[in-house]
């Protein structure tokens, strides 16, 4: 299948977009959740087996295919590895028909501004190039608002399409993440400033040039209906930000025509522990409880 098949998919699909792209950063918690304690690995390289074992018990279940995860987000290292004795992105896309994505973002600066930028990425094209390379279709990068500070927030959105713009040159659909923390009190006002920005900067994108969004559930339910129907929008995809995947679910359910793309919420309930028959019906019953969130609208 092409390229023109993936988009129509991404831009079409009644599912959503699974994120199993823990970094380095966010694996121990990941590993954790999942019941596999720190005590259990001695080395950086055994969490990341540990961590691809399973993504890849995920991405084999028999409830994980296109029909309702639609896309799923990779960590670098999970795109140079096999699934099923297959490249990764590959096997998800021949053998499950799901479109497959790389986060290339290097992590976060220190908060400046209320806003943690990201730390420059140096080696983005030759890494953009091995995802071409490996069937890749887009890309995801995630920046930090931690409060509704007017220049903090120019700053986030200036930076994630000037990187974007590096994506699209490079044939490559971005998704960009301004993720605003859940736990902020002035969460609204961040939303309203986000969006002015997010806006102001879709609208100067050349004709034909489409990227996707990855946003906080907002406050206001709807509040980014101008994005979602937007001209140089792909889709707009919603992360679960720390949200129970009940509570992530209802609000996701709220906003018409955003769908999710969750990554805690996805692996909630998950044990390494469980038999396999357990673990695929634990999966299978919350694709299904976050694909009918995401088609509601």
């Amino acid at each position: 299948m092409s390229k023109a098949e993936q988009r129509q998919k991404i831009a079409e699909g009644q599912g959503f977009i699974a994120a199993l792209d823990q970094s380095g950063g966010s694996t121990p918690k990941a590993l954790r959740l999942y019941g596999i304690a720190e005590s259990e690995y001695s080395s950086e390289a055994e969490m990341f087996d540990l961590i691809h074992a399973m993504r890849a018990r995920i991405a084999q279940a028999p409830a994980f295919t296109g029909d309702k995860v639609i896309g799923a987000i990779l960590f670098e290292m999970t795109m140079d590895r096999e699934i099923a004795g297959k490249p990764s992105a590959q096997f998800l896309w021949e053998e499950r028909g799901v479109v497959p994505f790389l986060k290339v973002d290097k992590g976060l600066a220190e908060t400046n501004d209320g806003v943690k930028l990201m730390k420059p990425m140096p080696d983005l094209d030759a890494l953009l190039a091995r995802a071409n390379q490996a069937g890749i279709f887009g890309t995801k990068m995630r920046s930090v608002i931690d409060a509704a500070n007017a220049g903090g927030i120019e700053a986030v959105v200036k930076q994630q399409f000037e990187v974007g713009r590096q994506i699209l040159g490079a044939g490559l659909v971005p998704i960009i993440e301004p993720e605003i923390t859940i736990s902020i009190a002035d969460k609204a006002e961040a939303e309203n400033l986000l969006l002015a920005n997010l806006k102001a900067h879709l609208d100067a994108l050349p004709e034909g040039q489409k990227v996707m969004l990855k946003l906080t559930l907002p406050e206001v339910a709807n509040l980014y209906a101008p994005l979602v129907d937007h001209p140089r929008v792909l889709r707009v995809v919603a992360l679960s930000g720390g949200y129970s995947r009940e509570e992530a679910n209802a609000r996701l359910a709220q906003n018409c025509g955003v769908i999710a793309s969750f990554s805690r919420a996805l692996t909630e309930g998950l044990s390494a522990q469980q038999s396999n028959a357990e673990f695929n019906e634990t999966i299978a019953r919350t694709i299904d409880e976050i694909c009918a969130a995401s088609v509601a609208g």
